[in-house]
């Protein structure tokens, strides 16, 4: 099967959409796209052309997307990009949509806190702690109060 799969990063632009249907959930939100580029004579970024694209998430992306995108958000989507063309009241619409396998925030823009949602009737899964990931140095004796913050860099 042929199919065009793209990846998108841009911003919400819509609220997102969420129903429950007959064959699952779904949701749906609009995805701004701006180029953006150096301007030389400006000596500043410039922004581009804006596209928008319909974004679908169905199952449990798409409770998923309900619960955490809201408009402004950096995301990165993934999915497949179908272009439809319609003729309405004699004038021809083209539009743009992505079923989206994968939708992420962005993390070159901002941070993000991973939850995994509670599967129902699953009462086994307890609650982990935290690993401590950082061991401290041997050579760490001082005291802290003798210690000098280190500069951050310098200019």
């Amino acid at each position: 099967m042929n199919e065009t799969m793209v990846c998108a990063v841009g911003n919400v632009a819509t609220q997102p959409v969420y129903r429950d249907l007959a064959n699952g959930a779904s949701a749906r939100f609009r995805l701004a796209v701006t180029a953006r580029y150096w301007d030389r004579e400006k000596s500043a970024w410039t922004d581009g052309h804006t596209n928008f694209f319909t974004v679908w998430a169905n199952r449990a992306l798409a409770t998923n997307v309900g619960a955490s995108l809201s408009v402004g958000d950096p995301v990165i989507v993934q999915g497949r990009l179908k272009v439809r063309t319609e003729v309405r009241e004699g004038q021809s619409w083209t539009s743009a949509d992505i079923d989206a396998v994968a939708i992420g925030h962005d993390l070159s823009r901002g941070t993000s806190a991973f939850r995994r949602p509670n599967k129902e009737g699953d009462t086994t899964a307890s609650p982990r702690p935290e690993p401590n990931w950082e061991t401290e140095p041997e050579s760490r004796s001082l005291d802290i109060s003798q210690q000098r913050p280190e500069p951050a860099g310098v200019t």
